[in-house]
């Protein structure tokens, strides 16, 4: 193509765009005169309601109410020098630490560690969170949502339920979250999880509570004594210690755990009645009393359909264990409580408590035996 013809293309080119524009003018002229004889635009107010409606969900109300009492806890923890006694000249070598993958002398000053949680607001001035949050804190920061921050003192931790107090260093007023009843929730409720990860705002997640009652020893933890709320709200690094909210806001559970391997995808939450009991316990006293007595409990389905709690384990010189318990036994009765499944055994031992004898029956061989046992603390149990 020459370029006479080039500049004959791009002069057509110019006036198809003129001729564009002309009759989108023309059309734009037009339209006011076909407007009156055109009928009326339906209102557009019901629709913006219905919108509004959309925004202003159930969660979107739980989270106004609740999310003002979501803190954010960050940790700081002092790791002191590294000590080398005088024979272990040789590991200070670059060569040899890099070798075996040993600490460089550069890593071994003192620096601080950082880490961070959620927790909430719950009382005048007090947060409750995972015990893990905060554990081992040489320095506690509380952060609100507001942008104020305070200093944190933990008055209260227990790592055998994973809950913690924590008082805020400061004058209120302070934010406080409504606490609900977990008794009253149900499998197939809605679950809100929020938490402040990482100081990101109320991060929220949405699921339903898909199981109540889990027994931790089923997820494979060992050193814990709570049963869980399971949900498939997702628990993102960061929200431990956070709410765990139901539709109308209110707290029903602290989120504690998330599922890794197998299962993945759901998360845990310890009940929001439990962890009051457990809170007031910390406030008065600083510590948690766990009465046991040194067994551990299978569920079992009879042939007959009964259900029955079978002792899976003995812990050696345990109170269960001098009183005679035996593996295998079946436990029908503690005090005037029937026996049906291992929680029911836990809450008989926690109302009856320790350095009381609590009155046992159990079956062995088809015989009913009466056993008198006294509980006593986990601590107690651990050291013998």
């Amino acid at each position: 193509m020459n370029l006479s013809n080039c500049f004959f293309s791009y002069k057509n080119i110019i006036i198809s765009k003129n001729l564009i524009l002309t009759s989108l003018i023309a059309i734009g002229t037009h339209f006011n005169s076909f407007k009156a004889l055109a009928n009326p635009l339906p209102s557009t107010n019901n629709n913006y309601q219905n919108i509004e409606g959309v925004r202003n969900s159930f969660i979107t109300s739980a989270i106004e109410k609740a999310g003002p009492s979501v803190v954010t806890i960050e940790k700081q923890r002092l790791v002191k020098k590294k000590v080398f006694s005088k024979e272990s000249s040789i590991l200070l070598d670059p060569y040899f630490e890099r070798f075996f993958g040993l600490m460089l002398p550069e890593q071994s000053e003192p620096r601080i560690e950082q880490s961070q949680g959620s927790g909430f607001i719950f009382a005048d001035g007090l947060v409750i969170t995972n015990a893990h949050v905060v554990s081992n804190a040489d320095k506690i920061i509380i952060g609100l949502t507001d942008g104020r921050k305070f200093k944190g003192r933990i008055i209260g931790e227990d790592s055998i339920s994973d809950l913690a107090i924590v008082k805020l260093i400061g004058q209120g007023p302070w934010p406080k979250a409504t606490l609900g009843d977990s008794s009253q929730i149900k499998v197939g409720d809605w679950a809100i999880a929020v938490g402040n990860p990482f100081g990101l705002e109320n991060t929220v997640t949405l699921g339903i509570i898909s199981n109540l009652n889990r027994n931790v020893s089923q997820l494979g933890i060992y050193d814990k004594r709570f049963n869980l709320i399971q949900t498939d709200a997702a628990i993102n690094p960061g929200n431990s210690g956070g709410p765990l909210l139901n539709a109308r806001g209110e707290v029903v559970g602290i989120n504690t755990l998330i599922r890794s391997g197998p299962g993945a995808g759901l998360s845990f939450a310890i009940p929001i009645n439990k962890a009051q009991e457990i809170a007031k316990q910390l406030i008065q006293t600083g510590k948690v009393t766990h009465p046991m007595i040194g067994i551990s409990l299978i569920n079992e389905v009879s042939t007959k359909n009964e259900n029955k709690v079978k002792v899976g384990y003995v812990v050696p010189n345990s109170p269960a264990a001098k009183s005679g318990v035996l593996i295998g036994d079946i436990i029908i009765k503690i005090d005037q409580n029937d026996i049906t499944k291992s929680l029911d055994v836990i809450n008989a031992i926690n109302k009856n408590g320790i350095n009381k004898t609590a009155k046992i029956t159990i079956r062995r061989s088809n015989k009913l035996i009466k056993l008198n046992i006294k509980p006593v603390d986990i601590r107690e149990l651990r050291e013998n």
